[in-house]
């Protein structure tokens, strides 16, 4: 059904896939405000990319583990800047390879490759549990990392399954170039003029928070929040709201942790209520 969310104005907070998350929820109707929350790049110092690339090629992994698509469409990028594509896709493809959560398995795809496993809650801690149910005894593991986050909990419990880690963080975040888009959509939930503001990621919770409080908001974050509907995506969104004493309003329904069931939560819930005037 279109139109659902007509007249209805949705803050997003743009990272990786949000494009396309806006183009979803304008098909129903709704008056997005993106708020950019940073710009990803490539990792400064390639060398390290490179040489893992290499290693990969030359001594094939027996497992990998993708925590992000972007991860592996940066890592393509340079796989065929050095002229290795064949080499290592066709390494990968006698891999075992875990993604976390449904986006690596994506970006596999796009290489003509499928995830063996795929964790059901999209987290570091589901990766561990589902590596923990098999031998990895004397495995050489290839762990994608993604930037902001401490992975040594991760790391030392593959470690402590005896298999060789070999890590890569083929990317960085550029944080502050968005910090004046972020006050300005924090201000906008504080006056009313947002009708929901939906969440796909933990880091966006984090980047809100920190934002605020380096520009000594965070007590008009928190109003906003707490008169602006929240929508999660998902639990490792909500644990993090949860864990700065915030709660999710809106859920996907049946676990559907994807954009469409969140828009279709979010269209179910403001229908409850009209639209909040916005003043021009």
């Amino acid at each position: 059904m279109a139109d659902r969310l007509n007249g209805y104005r949705i803050l997003i907070l743009e990272t990786r896939e949000e494009a396309q998350f806006s183009r979803l929820l304008t098909d129903q109707g709704a008056d997005v405000l993106q708020c950019p929350m940073f710009t990803i790049h490539d990792a400064p110092d390639p060398a390290p990319i490179e040489a893992w690339i290499r290693r990969a090629v030359e001594r094939p992994l027996d497992d990998l583990v993708l925590m992000t698509g972007e991860g592996l469409r940066r890592l393509m990028k340079v796989v065929r800047r050095i002229g290795l594509e064949a080499e290592f896709v066709g390494g990968l493809a006698r891999a075992r390879k875990f993604a976390r959560g449904p986006k690596p398995g994506r970006a596999l795809r796009e290489i003509g490759l499928e995830p063996q496993m795929t964790t059901e809650k999209p987290t570091s801690e589901g990766i561990a549990e589902m590596l923990s149910k098999l031998d990895l005894r004397g495995h050489r593991l290839g762990l994608q990392l993604y930037p902001d986050k401490d992975h040594g909990r991760l790391i030392g419990a593959i470690t402590a399954q005896l298999a060789e880690v070999d890590s890569v963080l083929p990317y960085v975040y550029d944080a502050q170039v968005a910090d004046a888009n972020i006050v300005t959509a924090i201000n906008e939930m504080a006056q009313g003029r947002i009708d929901a503001i939906a969440l796909t990621s933990s880091g966006q919770v984090r980047r809100l928070i920190d934002v605020a409080k380096a520009h000594h908001c965070e007590d008009r974050l928190r109003y906003g929040l707490k008169t602006t509907p929240i929508a999660s995506i998902g639990p490792v969104v909500s644990d993090e709201l949860q864990a700065h004493g915030l709660d999710a309003d809106i859920y996907p329904a049946n676990d559907a942790f994807f954009m469409k069931p969140l828009i279709s939560a979010m269209a179910t819930a403001l229908a409850k209520s009209p639209p909040r005037a916005v003043s021009c």
